[in-house]
């Protein structure tokens, strides 16, 4: 079974309220959240910053469009009801580092942002997929990735990629 680590802006454009994604966009990120939570496990990190990330970033979005549902609040409930169940999520232990530089000790010292790192730690300590939908980080941080053996399945790269001018992840 395949281990999924969902960048929070996944779950944001899921739901399709207050994003700069388009439609197709919104699209492709439920349709692999759903398919992820049905048939795969979602990973996160043992000390709750991945939830907490989640429940700030889809609360802001709640307040802007003033209602609840959708298939990023779908998912952060499954994850919240199931995380401590090994059928569907994975609680995994992750480090944190002093070297600010690297923010986790399950990395080396990085440029990445800060607030992606706990993403990327978790995706190494579990040897998961870390899906993204709208952030360029994950592109212009390539080389780190692929040196950590980290795969990045990019779910809107015409998005993803406007910062750095790429067309694709290769």
């Amino acid at each position: 079974m395949t281990a999924f680590v969902v960048d929070s802006n996944v779950a944001v454009v899921a739901n399709g309220c207050d994003t700069h994604a388009d439609i197709q966009c919104q699209l492709m990120c439920v349709e692999r959240v759903k398919p992820a939570l049905q048939h795969g496990v979602g990973v996160i990190d043992d000390d709750g910053e991945i939830l907490k990330e989640y429940g700030r970033r889809l609360k802001i979005q709640q307040e802007k469009c003033r209602e609840m549902s959708g298939v990023g609040d779908e998912f952060l409930i499954l994850l919240f009801n199931h995380q401590y169940s090994n059928d569907r999520v994975r609680r995994i232990a992750i480090t944190k580092s002093t070297d600010i530089a690297r923010s986790f000790d399950e990395l080396p010292e990085n440029t990445l942002d800060r607030s992606d790192r706990k993403f990327l730690a978790v995706a190494v300590a579990a040897d998961a997929v870390l899906l993204n939908a709208t952030d360029s980080d994950w592109g212009e941080q390539e080389a780190l990735i692929d040196s950590l053996g980290v795969k990045v399945d990019q779910l809107c790269p015409q998005h993803a990629f406007k910062a750095t001018g790429r067309q694709q992840w290769t």
